[in-house]
């Protein structure tokens, strides 16, 4: 199921490494990381079922917008990612709940600032609806944010397994 979702994701448009980029842009003034750091944790955060199943649902979610599968009006709210309909963080926020405060907290940031590769997707609202993704996308990198923040050692400076 993990290679399955990983390949749901990039078929989107959004690679791993973007995701990692994302995580590296928002820890690297906190803690001494690197990208193949980043990169890690972010795959161990897809690796999670409940990541997978969320990541899963929403990216079906845009797909089936796409192709006119959805009743109006909740189509037009997707194609459009109307801003007063919260389901999309609804489902992101059941990634960040699973990594704690830090993952909810740096999801409003993120998502606020469209970080790295959530401005190209909110820019290609025409070609592609990302209602569900990007906000999917932002999650994915708040957990691992929030995962690498919790499986830090401070005092000897390197990373500890928290699984």
């Amino acid at each position: 199921m993990n290679k399955h979702v990983i390949e749901m994701i990039e078929r989107r448009g959004v690679k791993l490494m973007d995701i990692a980029e994302i995580v590296f842009e928002i820890q690297k003034d906190y803690l001494p990381i690197n990208m193949e750091m980043c990169l890690e944790v972010v795959e161990s955060v897809i690796e999670k079922r409940e990541v997978q199943n969320a990541v899963m649902t929403g990216i079906a979610l845009d797909i089936a917008a796409e192709r006119g599968h959805i009743e109006e009006p909740l189509l037009s709210m997707l194609l459009t990612d109307e801003p007063l309909y919260g389901v999309d963080e609804i489902l992101a926020l059941s990634i960040t709940n699973i990594y704690g405060s830090i993952a909810f907290t740096n999801f409003g940031y993120i998502d606020k600032l469209k970080v790295g590769v959530l401005s190209k997707l909110n820019k290609h609202r025409n070609a592609q609806c990302n209602t569900f993704l990007d906000d999917l996308v932002a999650a994915l990198a708040s957990a691992a944010c929030s995962k690498l923040a919790h499986g830090f050692d401070r005092k000897n400076k390197r990373m500890q397994e928290d699984d």
